[in-house]
Order: structure tokens, then C-alpha cells, then sequence
């Protein structure tokens, strides 16, 4: 079954990246959801999108404590999307210091991952290889996947995932098709295509065989795959 994956949780109904966002997607049926995080000054992993906190600057020059009461901490976003996969994605840090902050982000993230002991619904991807590695290295036990944009190619990026040893490929959805698929499952690797919305693609993506499809648009996601939910009615990742 191609699993749905809210992309930054419910952002129709809520503030993207917050417990409110991550609970309407829970309650609207969706398998997973999909957060980004990024480190604060003083080393706590918080969810947003942007590298830059509204009105203080960058994450790398703030204390978690001048932080929005809107912004949550990954912990409270791991609660709050409970017992729904979570794919966690490590944003890359634009400051100077960005390629250590990234492969400090990820041994936070994986330090805090095994100490809740959460690992069969966690999912940590990102852009930097050099950061799920990491992870990989700290936590053998938590699934990881390479992200891949539009302007680099899906089957050496899908080589490069599978010599690192990582279980997942998350290309643009665009760049899914019937030879990645078969490379993808011929190796035993996952795919996930993100970001996409429009029902017929996403219908053709279920039917290439891809695990999960990621979207601003669970409903809509739900129709197309021919899912049926009840609002209110939470359903387990599992459910179909």
C-alpha cells in the first residue's frame, strides 16, 4: 500500500510545522507525517521549515528560550503526530559554520531518537549525505533517506544511497518512473516522492509502486488512492 505522508502536517487547516498542523493531519487519516528540524544556539532540536526565525535571525544565533510559543520542540512534534510515522528531515544550516552544525543537528537528533526508543515509526532524511550518515552511524536501528531535487539524478543518487548503506531514496515526484522504481525495488530500497498534490499524479504514483507519496493535501490524497475516512476517526499508519 503507497502510504501518505502530510508535508509539514496539515497546513489547510493550521499554522505548517506545529502541534496543530501535526494533529489535523493525524485526524484527517494520514499514514505519517513529514517535519523538518533544525538546531538552536544552545543545541535543541525545534521544527521549522526555514533556517531563519521569524524576527530573530538565524536558528544557529538563538536560545531556545526567546523561540515562539507556536514553534515546537521535536519532542513536542513527536507527541503530537503520535502513533503516526514522522519523517524527519534535516534542514542544512546556512551559516558559516553550516556543515558542522548539520552533522551536529543529526547526532542530536539521533541521540533523542534512541532515548525515546522510538525507532519502528521514525524516519530521518535530508539533502546532506553526510548528515544521515551520521545518524546512521549513531543509530544503526533508525531507518534513513537520501533526499534528491530535481537537478540531480534519481539513479546515481540511488547508487549513493545504497553504498551508504541507507534504506530510502526521496526524489521529487517527477522524477519517479518505471526504471527507478524497478532499480528501487530490485535493491530493496523505499521510495518516497514528495511534494505532490494533484490526485492523478499521485493516483499513477500508487499504481509505479512507490511506499509513500508526501502532500499538502492528505484528503485529496486519500480520494485518489481510494481510501475511505471518517473525519475524527484516527486511523493507525497501517490502516487502509
Amino acid at each position: 500500500m503507497t502510504e501518505i505522508f502530510a508535508h509539514r502536517g496539515s497546513c489547510h487547516l493550521a499554522r505548517e510545522n506545529t502541534v496543530e498542523a501535526f494533529i489535523a493531519a493525524r485526524d484527517l487519516g494520514a499514514d505519517g507525517i513529514e517535519l523538518d528540524v533544525h538546531l538552536t544556539a544552545d543545541r535543541n532540536v525545534v521544527v521549522h521549515h526555514d533556517g531563519q526565525v521569524p524576527g530573530l535571525g538565524p536558528f544557529a544565533r538563538v536560545s531556545s528560550a526567546k523561540l515562539p510559543a507556536w514553534l515546537p520542540s521535536l519532542g513536542e512534534a513527536l507527541d503530537a503526530c503520535w502513533p503516526l510515522q514522522v519523517n524527519v528531515e534535516i534542514k542544512q544550516d546556512e551559516t558559516e559554520e553550516g556543515s558542522e552544525r548539520d552533522k551536529q543537528l543529526a547526532l542530536e537528533v539521533a541521540r533523542m531518537l534512541a532515548a525515546r526508543e522510538e525507532a519502528p515509526r521514525i524516519l530521518v532524511s535530508s539533502f546532506s549525505l553526510e548528515a544521515i550518515d551520521a545518524v546512521r552511524a549513531l543509530e544503526p536501528s533508525l531507518a534513513t533517506a537520501l533526499l534528491v531535487d530535481l537537478d540531480r539524478d534519481p539513479m546515481a543518487a540511488l547508487a549513493t544511497a545504497r553504498e551508504h548503506r541507507h534504506g530510502g531514496l526521496h526524489p521529487f515526484f517527477v522524477s519517479v518512473d518505471t526504471a527507478l522504481m524497478k532499480a528501487a525495488k530490485d535493491c530493496g530500497m523505499a521510495i518516497r516522492a514528495w511534494t505532490v498534490d494533484h490526485p492523478a499524479r499521485i493516483a499513477a504514483l500508487a499504481d509505479l509502486g512507490v511506499d509513500a507519496v508526501i502532500t499538502n493535501d492528505v484528503e485529496a490524497a486519500l480520494r485518489a488512492l481510494g481510501r475511505s475516512h471518517l473525519p475524527g476517526d484516527v486511523q493507525p499508519p497501517s490502516a487502509g
